[in-house]
């Protein structure tokens, strides 16, 4: 490890993150299905040590291979937030490429699939400024592996689930920027 490198308190990281899934994701509701796994304990949150883009590699592969293998009641989800690689949002965002073809090489394609959080999330198609990139931020960069199974479960209850995107722009348009940073009045802002 280089002297360069910022010690990270993984406690602090916890904490951070869990206020972050408890206060914006569940608490705001941006993902109807994340309240469960959360609340019966089936979330690993996982946090990595990598300093470069081979190390998350190894790290994901890891995550991937443990998730495929976990039996759903004891782990259906899991949150791999990586604070000291990738904190460029566009390093991040061509990141996710190789996470598909970690995915792919592992045999699970159409098993698992790889969602993503960043600090400085950007949608193409929305102004920089617009509020609606709070959806997908985060305290740190999160690589969120899922079951494909999970997600066709909870696409079949929806009578449209482009509706969960509309409703969240809604949501945090209606909060604001200032709502935004009430959430986190004492904490660190995601």
């Amino acid at each position: 490890m280089s002297s360069a490198v910022i010690a990270i308190d993984e406690a602090t990281v916890q904490t951070q993150v869990r206020r972050w899934l408890d206060k914006a994701v569940i608490g705001l509701n941006l993902c109807p299905f994340a309240r469960a796994p959360h609340v019966n304990n089936r979330l690993r949150l996982r946090i990595s040590q990598a300093t470069d883009t081979d190390q998350l590699l190894a790290d994901l592969s890891q995550e991937l291979t443990y998730l495929a293998d976990a039996d759903p009641a004891v782990c259906q989800t899991t949150l791999l937030v990586h604070p000291r690689v990738l904190g460029d949002f566009l390093a991040f965002n061509d990141f996710q490429d190789q996470a598909d073809a970690a995915l792919c090489a592992l045999g699970l394609e159409g098993v698992l699939q790889v969602a993503s959080f960043h600090p400085d999330f950007l949608f193409a198609d929305e102004p920089a400024d617009d509020v609606s990139h709070c959806s997908n931020r985060s305290p740190y960069p999160i690589l969120h592996l899922l079951r494909e199974d999970d997600i066709s479960r909870a696409v079949d209850v929806l009578a449209d689930p482009d509706e969960i995107y509309r409703r969240n722009i809604a949501t945090l348009r209606r909060l604001g920027h200032d709502g935004w940073r009430a959430l986190w009045q004492d904490d660190a802002e995601p």
